[in-house]
């Protein structure tokens, strides 16, 4: 399944590209969504080219484009007003930037770019020389020239800056400056967070269930950070989304993510086997930008979205149709009201916690974002996904098929087989499908 990628080799170290222009000197306040202990890391983002970019200009485009999101150019640090708190020194100190080169085709890549390989971070990403977590840029881009003469481009952008979304809307600004150097930017970046501050007095009015540990006594089936993981990869046609969705029809209607998300779900604690009386959670990212009143500023990069749970039991969710797990994922989302989340922002001024992760699954869903049609002027990205495989789940585009989705998590090795075979079969099985007799659905499952 793996393959051990060749070392990468660099002419020059890598250095700091600052800003073209003079940009404003101040502390940008971070948001309480941003601000989140649990986004106190880099989100880090694998494209691979047929044909590369010269890196000077690369260098040159990412520079315009820092004028524009300067707060990406400064560095973190602790409020001077409260100790527990992040905001960002806008300096222009730049972003961290690496060239290198690696002998590989992209097409011997592309043949293990289904499985990325935590090892990768060291080969792929160069490392900031950085005492903690506060002196790592924002910003940290490695270009490695392949031996065919195309590209990867890894980028690791700090999650307390910007969510996927907001991270899309960066990496197409920069982009658009690539092909056209001399154009103005279209769309101008939303830079203030204060949009979501606290309320004062604070109004907390829900209880929040994705912060509340409503399992003391976790199954030990589920402590999977001190199990050996592998990757899982299995990319989903329209049609097998489809017929999941017809799985719920006509008494349930259901969008694509919904009927997805609760068949990963479904298939993930069925293959964990914990004990039927268990608590279980979904939590899922969920865009907020156009939901909240008043609706947040168009170009606002930051972080735009809170978490949606759904919770059952063990057996609740393992022995009832999809129905039962789609109806859940609906009822989570129709909770994230206006006052939801502003209760929330509320709730983690007062309580500075992480999202309870015992005995829960996570999807974030990179899909439709548009992140797969970055395009520096020699064409669309051959592949896009995350630079390692996590224990949270992604929902990623496919590129080539916009209505795919390819489904990456990373789960105990001695339990990826049957994972797998439930993502695969439980669906025909559920539908009554005859894979024998039905030729179309057997073509249909070797695909996935």
């Amino acid at each position: 399944m793996f393959k051990e990628l060749p070392d990468c080799y660099y002419e020059t170290t890598p250095s700091l590209i600052c800003p073209e222009n003079p940009t404003p000197k101040h502390s940008l306040y971070l948001s309480n969504l941003d601000d989140q202990k649990f986004l106190r890391f880099s989100i880090k983002y694998l494209y691979v080219y047929k044909k590369a970019i010269p890196v000077n200009d690369l260098k040159s485009s990412l520079s315009k484009v820092l004028s524009y999101y300067y707060p990406l150019a400064g560095r973190l640090r602790i409020s001077e007003e409260d100790e527990d708190k992040l905001e960002v020194d806008c300096n222009g100190e730049g972003a961290l930037f690496a060239e290198a080169f690696m002998s590989i085709t992209v097409d011997e890549f592309m043949q293990v770019s289904k499985w990325p390989n935590i090892s990768w971070r060291k080969k792929l990403l160069c490392r900031a020389d950085a005492q903690s977590f506060l002196g790592i840029p924002p910003l940290v881009i490695q270009v490695t020239n392949l031996s065919c003469g195309g590209m990867i481009i890894c980028i690791a952008i700090n999650h307390c800056l910007c969510d996927a979304f907001g991270t899309s809307q960066f990496l197409h600004a920069w982009a658009h400056l690539q092909t056209k150097p001399t154009a103005d930017l279209s769309g101008i970046p939303f830079h203030s967070r204060h949009v979501l501050e606290p309320r004062d007095p604070l109004q907390i009015t829900f209880s929040h269930l994705e912060f509340t540990n409503t399992t003391p006594d976790v199954d030990p089936s589920l402590t999977l950070q001190s199990q050996p993981l592998v990757p899982s990869c299995l990319t989903f046609t329209p049609s097998y989304i489809l017929r999941l969705k017809r799985l719920c029809v006509p008494s349930l209607k259901c969008t694509s993510f919904e009927a997805l998300a609760s068949h990963v779900w479904r298939c993930w604690i069925k293959a964990l086997n914990p004990e039927s009386s268990l608590k279980i959670k979904l939590l899922f990212s969920a865009n907020i930008r156009n939901s909240v009143e008043p609706k947040l500023p168009k170009g606002y990069y930051g972080n735009g979205f809170v978490l949606g749970c759904a919770e059952t039991t063990a057996t609740q969710l393992v022995n009832s149709n999809l129905h039962h797990g789609v109806k859940l994922v609906q009822n989570a989302k129709a909770a994230l009201t206006d006052d939801y989340v502003k209760s929330m922002v509320d709730f983690l001024e007062e309580n500075r916690v992480k999202p309870d992760l015992s005995s829960t699954l996570v999807i974030s869903p990179w899909s439709k974002l548009g992140l797969e049609d970055l395009d520096f002027g020699e064409g669309k990205p051959l592949h896009m996904g995350p630079l390692a495989s996590e224990i949270y789940c992604l929902f990623l585009p496919v590129v080539g098929d916009l209505h795919a989705v390819k489904v990456l998590v990373s789960v105990p090795e001695k339990i990826v087989g049957k994972f797998e075979h439930y993502m695969i079969n439980d669906l025909y099985e559920e539908d009554g499908v005859d894979l024998i007799k039905d030729g179309l659905e057997l073509e249909e499952k070797e695909q996935l």
